[in-house]
């Protein structure tokens, strides 16, 4: 039996990922693995995680070179979070902020409270969403 075989995933064969800062504790991203991408993980040491809106394997850093190297992962009491703590090179956040939770709610809005790492375009040659 695999570590991979006690995860419990839904029925898509999706469980959340969530990335956090080994040394900080910041949460930096969530995301989804299957079994392919926990298991890839495991063998490499480096993350990886399923794209629902691709729909395919991918590692983390493939196109910007922002790498998650793996220090430990943990699961939930339910089976079906995982919780990775690692070593981010570069951003986390596709829009160029080190975590993707860059925006707080001030009681009437959401404000951005973050200063950008990077400008997107230069690392995927694009706007941000």
């Amino acid at each position: 039996m695999s570590i991979a075989d006690r995860v419990k995933f839904d029925d898509r064969g999706l469980a959340v990922a969530i990335a956090q800062d080994a040394v900080n504790r910041e949460i930096l991203m969530v995301a989804f693995m299957n079994k392919d991408a926990l298991e890839r993980t495991l063998q490499t040491g480096t993350v990886h995680y399923y794209s629902r809106s691709r729909n395919k394997l991918w590692m983390k850093g493939e196109e910007s070179g922002h790498v998650q190297r793996v220090r430990e992962i943990r699961l939930d009491c339910d089976g079906d979070a995982i919780l990775i703590s690692i070593d981010q090179a570069g951003v986390a956040c596709h829009e160029g902020y080190r975590s993707c939770f860059f925006r707080r709610w001030d009681g009437t809005d959401w404000i951005v409270d973050r200063d950008r790492g990077v400008d997107p375009a230069s690392v995927y040659g694009r706007k941000p969403s």
